[in-house]
């Protein structure tokens, strides 16, 4: 299986693409290029292929071995790592028969926040969170903030809904000693179509569903038709779940959404008793793409439980899991229960 590295047409150094300008960027001669430009230099390609590995794919408990294009240096993977760094001469490398046939991205979004954003975002929650670790944020912790590009599947579809039910309308009032209640009731009838665009579906097994729906959503508007070009200087994953996985209950969520919808737009009744309601689902098609998230691992000694931190690579949408420190939570406990005991203590003494 070949590797793949996106080069530089003016020097032959490695290109990364730069979330902030939305080109490519030489990190040797400083040349930058856009993904049009790329395209017109080498049309239907934007990467260098390098050298075939040695024989087969190395397999050694989901470790895949490939070989670097930039130095030769092996670099080693699991399954469904499909971009990546070159450990030695940090190059950044695709492995590019991860994402050909089936497994070809259909869209990509693009980073929009770069590693220095993507850390200012980061230190900004971390400001009112007083009991985290001091080695959660160290700044050899921080150069651990990883791009990556998470596989997703997309559900779009048209649905026509139908609903008919019973509105009830209940007026009270007295006069004198008497009560009087007056019912109305009416005949409901509601029905539309809407379209459903892109509904995301986290695709690959051994990610935390936590992480990569926390930072959801995804303005898919913005997606581009994929290119390895976008890949690079991003770690990147591909999908291990099929769309099959994910029809049923899909389908099920869009038709709650439209019954949903329905029966909120049905206006101030008292009550309303459904009778009939239907969606029919037409028009359903699954697209496969590749979405941006920055991440940040971290492994507590003592206990060995993981904690992260995720930001939505495009919107700058923030989740995460914290440790805390039983330290400085002990502390925070001195600072404010000690002085209050101690006044309490004297106030007893004194009465």
């Amino acid at each position: 299986m070949a590797t793949v590295s996106i080069k530089c047409p003016n020097c032959g150094g490695g290109l990364q693409f730069d979330p902030a300008a939305q080109n490519y960027e030489c990190e040797y001669c400083l040349s930058r290029f856009t993904q049009e430009e790329l395209e017109k230099i080498a049309p239907g390609e934007s990467a260098e292929q390098g050298p075939e590995k040695n024989g087969d794919q190395d397999s050694r408990e989901n470790a895949v071995v490939y070989t670097c294009p930039s130095c030769g240096a092996e670099i080693v993977t699991d399954e469904t790592t499909a971009a990546s760094f070159c450990f030695y001469c940090h190059n950044p490398v695709i492995l590019q028969g991860r994402l050909q046939g089936e497994y070809h991205p259909d869209y990509v979004l693009p980073f929009a926040i770069d590693r220095e954003k993507a850390t200012e975002i980061f230190l900004g929650w971390l400001k009112k969170k007083r009991f985290v670790p001091a080695d959660f944020y160290a700044p050899e912790q921080i150069e651990k903030m990883t791009g990556v590009y998470f596989p997703y599947w997309l559900y779009s579809c048209r649905v026509d809904g139908k609903l008919d039910g019973e509105g009830t309308k209940l007026r009270i009032w007295r006069t004198g000693n008497m009560q009087y209640t007056e019912t109305q009731k009416y005949d409901v009838s509601r029905s539309g179509t809407m379209d459903i665009d892109h509904v995301p579906r986290n695709a690959l097994k051994k990610a935390d569903k936590k992480l990569v729906e926390g930072v959801m959503p995804f303005d898919t508007g913005n997606m581009k038709v994929f290119s390895m070009g976008f890949l690079s200087g991003f770690f990147a994953e591909k999908r291990d779940m099929e769309q099959q996985q994910f029809q049923t209950e899909m389908e099920q969520e869009v038709r709650d959404f439209a019954a949903d919808s329905l029966r909120s737009s049905i206006g101030s009744y008292d009550s309303v008793n459904i009778r009939s309601q239907e969606a029919r689902i037409r028009g359903a098609r699954w697209a496969y793409a590749l979405l941006p998230v920055w991440t940040l691992t971290y492994r507590e000694h003592k206990t060995g439980n993981i904690y992260y931190f995720a930001c939505n690579g495009q919107s700058g949408k923030v989740c995460g899991k914290l440790p805390v420190d039983s330290k400085k939570l002990w502390i925070f406990f001195a600072e404010i229960f000690v002085p209050l005991l101690a006044v309490l203590l004297a106030v007893g003494y004194m009465i």
